[in-house]
């Protein structure tokens, strides 16, 4: 379904500043799965899931998504095939449009548009229906400018709008990451509904390891540019948040042991 091999990215390369990001990252993903990816500040997992969503094009390698190579595919070109939600609540979604009249616009993303109207009788209707299911009350809010709605609320606008289509792909980008606490347990409670009744299939970037635990069929972990753990089965099923900060230790001291390794050779060597 998503299948990505051996993409790399290297950012400002040859200067002092040179990052490389991705080396070598192949991730193939079932139709129908959710997957979270994890790892520390730097490891790539964001870099991994800018370039499935065509932020910027990998330097080598491929994307192939419902079986087409997107890899050099500018990012609105990918807009019918790809689902987004970011980090800011407010990114996304025109502040001084309403709610309707965002959700319109969710509703032709990827399409040729026309100049009729957008929102008639029978399309707020059906809006009015699908916002229901967010049980926030919004329903009767259709008329309200969107940046008036707290972030909790524009998030799960934002969720809804980006699955409104049943993307072949959704893009979780640390999407509860901004938001309070209560307001991050409803988006992922909220977050689970969506993608399980849909069926669809997600990616989600996430640094909240009760996350990746509850939500996701499977745990990718990545350090340094590379994926160094692959959680999923019956393995999956049994993690627990102490698995996976142990995972983290583990990588920690291994650098540790190379840094201190490289060092002794400089000495002697050098």
């Amino acid at each position: 379904m998503l299948k990505i091999n051996g993409i790399r990215k290297t950012f400002l390369p040859n200067t002092p500043n040179e990052v490389r990001a991705l080396r070598e990252v192949s991730l193939h993903i079932k139709e129908g799965s959710f997957t979270a990816v994890i790892g520390t500040n730097g490891s790539g997992k964001s870099t991994l899931l800018n370039a499935v969503a065509g932020t910027f094009e990998p330097d080598a390698g491929s994307i192939h998504l419902n079986n087409l190579d997107i890899t050099r595919w500018p990012e609105y070109r990918r807009a019918h095939l790809v689902g987004r939600v970011f980090q800011n609540p407010f990114a996304g979604t025109a502040p001084g449009m309403t709610i309707a009249e965002n959700i319109v616009i969710s509703m032709h993303r990827g399409k040729s548009r026309g100049l009729g109207t957008a929102v008639t009788r029978s399309v707020r209707d059906e809006i009015a229906d699908r916002v229901r299911v967010l049980k926030m009350g919004l329903e009767d809010r259709l008329d309200n400018p969107i940046g008036t709605l707290s972030g909790g609320q524009r998030q799960a606008l934002t969720l809804l709008m980006a699955t409104w289509l049943r993307p072949k792909l959704l893009l979780l980008d640390e999407h509860t990451a901004a938001l309070d606490p209560k307001s991050a347990a409803k988006i992922s409670e909220l977050t689970k509904d969506i993608v399980d009744h849909e069926k669809l299939t997600a990616l989600m970037v996430t640094h909240s390891m009760q996350q990746a635990v509850d939500l996701p069929n499977r745990i990718i972990m990545m350090h340094r540019g590379n994926i160094v753990e692959d959680v999923h089965g019956d393995q999956k099923t049994r993690v627990r948040v102490p698995d996976l900060m142990a995972a983290f230790d583990r990588i920690a001291k291994r650098d540790l042991f190379d840094e201190s390794v490289a060092t002794l050779l400089a000495r002697q060597y050098g």
